[in-house]
């Protein structure tokens, strides 16, 4: 059985997705496999982040885009981790189980972020930035073609 690394890992394996979800998608651990398997890419990562982005550091700067595809595909919420220069890392917590696909960006350091449910993240103010509702949009269309 593959290990999985991923803050909620265990939880995010007994997460059902929503009706009209891919059919290849029966759990929040298969979208987290086909995230790493390409799908997330440097064009995908923040802008500010790109320097950082690797093949060995894929979930760096996919954040927000994954938090709210998540939200899309499997219902629930999306909430935020102050983070220094006032952003936030953003995670999800569908029908009480938490998790993060993208917390391995972190490395050692993830075991410091505190996830209390404290600050609701909302797509309308994250998507206010265009560069982030486009990349959020190719993460979605490379989701919908997978396996297609």
């Amino acid at each position: 059985m593959k290990e999985y690394k991923f803050y909620g890992c265990e939880a995010a394996a007994s997460v059902k997705p929503l009706d009209g979800a891919p059919a290849w998608l029966k759990s929040a651990v298969d979208l987290y496999d086909a995230l790493s398997d390409g799908l997330w890419c440097v064009e995908t990562c923040a802008p500010r982040l790109r320097h950082l982005w690797s093949s060995e550091n894929k979930t760096c700067g996919q954040c927000s885009i994954t938090a709210f595809l998540v939200q899309d595909l499997f219902g629930g919420e999306v909430y935020g981790i102050p983070r220094e220069g006032g952003t936030f890392h953003c995670y999800n917590v569908v029908d009480g189980k938490r998790f993060d696909l993208t917390s391995e960006q972190f490395g050692d350091e993830a075991k410091e972020l505190v996830y209390d449910d404290k600050h609701p993240q909302s797509r309308e103010i994250h998507f206010a930035k265009t560069e982030k509702k486009e990349r959020y949009e190719v993460l979605k269309s490379l989701v919908e073609r997978y396996r297609a």
